[in-house]
């Protein structure tokens, strides 16, 4: 039998009897994973952070870690190391002493601490400012020192906690990348709860979207991207172009829907839905060709699509936002590259064309 290194059975947790944070969260992580948690605000994924650190009670369910059910353990017992946005070093002690304090509270001999805190030290490159306080620190050190004091207990789970959304963007960039290095280097299971889309995507081994308290899906980045699973999964991540309409047919991997625009086909996300069944057509920015009428697409296999006009376009950077109006009350809002947009005769005002392949679209169940 796999033992995973964390695993969550129909976690649950309601305030005050009757508001509901989190619901039947299933979760199985491997040793080593780098896990992704996103979600808008309220969606429940900070909270299921801190029931799986011990801060919060756990109302019903189990966790799990390397299959000892920690469930009712309190958080100071618990294998795991948390790290929170504003990082919560001491600001009275020196970076040195921040680090080893986490080490000195489990009771390490002092030649222990000594050693861990001179490794992670050094792996972080915090020598030159080890014997700082906080308020000397830069908002990228003290990321550093933060990290330094979670990982020297050498936790089977290490928690952060949008560790990284008090640093400016360019900053950011750069801490995200030493992040996943790091953690590839020291091999320890991350769980990363974000706000942000593109981090939470190029970070996680698998990403979790979370909505109103529950897991809307699992799945690696590309995936996720690629092949929505819900209406607000596709809303949600990325740009997408939703159409959304009633199941006529579904064979294999493929399944037509009727649409006010005509038939339109895709791949079906679902095990079984009966005909006649409310669906959405998701097709990914990234897959959607525009061109003038009459022009062929560059991709001759993109032949499913819809017309409309273009009402704007919003150039930025390498990007181009191109809006388009379908019909009377649809408009849509795609991303696409500017080479491939430039040269084709596409203005406001403009009619356009809009194509993909089929088997590059979802087709997803609306919800019940």
């Amino acid at each position: 039998m796999t033992q995973f290194d964390l695993e969550l059975v129909k976690l649950r947790k309601v305030y005050g009897g009757e508001t509901v944070a989190v619901e039947d969260f299933d979760l199985q992580v491997s040793k080593g994973e780098f896990i992704s948690f996103v979600g808008p605000s309220g969606c429940g994924k900070t909270t299921t952070l801190r029931m799986i650190a011990g801060l919060e009670e756990i109302t019903s369910g189990d966790l799990l870690i390397r299959g000892r059910n920690f469930t009712r353990i309190p958080a100071e017992k618990r294998p795991t190391a948390t790290i929170f946005q504003n990082y919560a070093l001491f600001p009275h002690l020196t970076v040195r002493e921040n680090i080893e304090f986490g080490l000195k509270v489990r009771g390490l001999s002092s030649g222990d601490v000594k050693r861990r805190t001179d490794a992670i030290i050094d792996k972080l490159e915090l020598g030159d400012v080890a014997g700082s306080r906080e308020g000397a620190l830069s908002g990228g050190q003290k990321q550093r020192v933060a990290l330094a004091r979670g990982l020297a207990v050498e936790p089977e789970i290490l928690l952060l906690d949008e560790p990284l959304g008090a640093l400016d963007a360019n900053l950011r960039k750069s801490i995200q990348e030493e992040l996943k290095i790091l953690q590839r280097e020291v091999g320890i299971t991350f769980i990363f709860v974000t706000h942000a889309q593109s981090e939470a995507l190029s970070m996680g081994d698998r990403v979790v979207v979370m909505n109103a308290g529950k897991v809307e899906q699992i799945s690696p980045p590309f995936e996720l991207y690629t092949r929505p699973r819900s209406p607000f999964v596709a809303r949600f991540i990325g740009r997408n172009l939703l159409i959304p309409g009633d199941l006529s047919q579904c064979t294999g991997d493929r399944a037509v829907v009727s649409t006010r625009f005509g038939s339109l086909a895709g791949a079906p996300v679902f095990s079984a839905a009966a005909s006649g069944a409310k669906v959405t057509v998701v097709a990914p920015s990234e897959y959607v060709e525009l061109h003038a009428p009459g022009a062929p697409p560059h991709d001759a296999e993109a032949t499913e699509g819809l017309t409309g006009r273009i009402t704007a376009l919003d150039p930025v950077g390498h990007v181009i936002f191109a809006t388009v109006q379908l019909d009377e009350t649809l408009s849509v809002r795609l991303e696409t590259h500017r080479e491939r947009f430039e040269g084709r005769g596409l203005a406001p005002g403009a009619p356009v064309n809009l194509r993909w392949r089929p088997a590059r679209a979802s087709v997803v169940l609306d919800a019940a």
